[in-house]
Parts: structure tokens; sequence; C-alpha cells
């Protein structure tokens, strides 16, 4: 199963252009619940003969809200305008430890900083935990939003990221974390 099947069908879905590729953002009438990298246009639902990055689903009442914002957010945020995000959030797609530090790191690690997988499990209570905590990363269904990018290894190696490392590196680098690639 990929990630779009575990967003329930009741899920507003649309696909938006970035600089990091077309991005898949899913809503239910709670919040912002999905924010998927490397989209193909009919993973919001549309007709795949004609649909192209940007083209919209039907979408439930509830949910098209949410996605407007979260798209405006993210458009201000490639820009270089907006540096905290501010949406509502349907944590559904994740739970226990993986919640908790998801939340961590939405809440205590701001724009242009970076901490490690180990900073993490000591803030989460669990001092024995990074690599969980690198899984959490991994399990993310809201990056960008809630940072993941921002995460690093202690020793200062980037780690993982389920956009690829270039899209890791290109995030870092928008926040001023790394300087720009130079190709």
């Amino acid at each position: 199963m990929n990630a779009t099947d575990a967003i329930a069908p009741r899920t507003g879905r649309r696909v938006v252009d970035s600089p990091i590729g077309p991005l898949l953002l899913a809503a239910t009438d709670r919040g912002l619940v999905k924010v998927g990298f490397h989209a193909k246009p009919d993973a919001a639902g549309a007709d795949a003969a004609g649909a192209d990055a940007g083209a919209r689903a039907e979408e439930p009442a509830g949910s098209a809200g949410h996605i407007a914002a979260a798209e405006e957010q993210l458009r201000a945020y490639f820009s270089g305008g907006l540096k905290e995000f501010r949406l509502e959030l349907d944590w559904s797609l994740s739970d226990g430890f993986n919640r908790r530090v998801l939340e961590e790191l939405a809440a205590r690690v701001p724009f242009g900083s970076v901490v490690s997988y180990q900073f993490l499990a000591d803030r989460v209570g669990e001092p024995g935990a990074a690599q969980a905590v690198g899984r959490a990363m991994a399990s993310n269904p809201l990056p960008i939003v809630v940072p993941c990018h921002r995460v690093i290894e202690s020793t200062g190696g980037l780690g993982g990221f389920g956009g690829g490392l270039d899209t890791k590196r290109s995030l870092l680098a928008l926040e001023g974390v790394l300087p720009e690639p130079l190709f």
C-alpha cells in the first residue's frame, strides 16, 4: 500500500507545484493530514488522462479550506516569506511514540535550525531511542510542515529523508542552514 492509499476516500486531495517538485496535499475536515513528495497528477484523484499539477479533484467541503491554506502557506514558505506554518493538522496518520516525536519537532525546532535524532529522543524522555526517532521521521505524514528535514545525525551528517537527500539539502538551503547547491 502506498501513502496515497492510506488516506481515507473522503479526504480532499490536490497536487501542487513547488520548487522541489509536485506535492500532494490532503486534508480532512479536521485539518491537513498528508504532504507527499514527488506526487503524480492523478494522485489527487483527478482524471489521469488530462490532469496536470495543480489539478483539483472533488474536495469535500470541510477539507478544501485546509488544502487552500496549506497551498498558500507553502507558496509563502518557498518564496522566503513564511518561517512558521500555522495550519490545522489532522494527526490521524500518526500515533504513539511517533506522534510524540513529531509534535515535539513541530513545536520546538524553528525555521533555520537543526537538531539531532538524539536531541529529539532526549526531549521526549527516551534517551536511548535515537534510531526510533529516525523511524518516526521516516513515517512523518506531514513533511515540510512538520519539519523532519531539520533533523540530522549527531555527527553532522544529513541522515535520511523520505523526499530524497537532494530535497532535504534544498529545504535546508532555503532556510539558510546549508549553502545553495552549486548545480
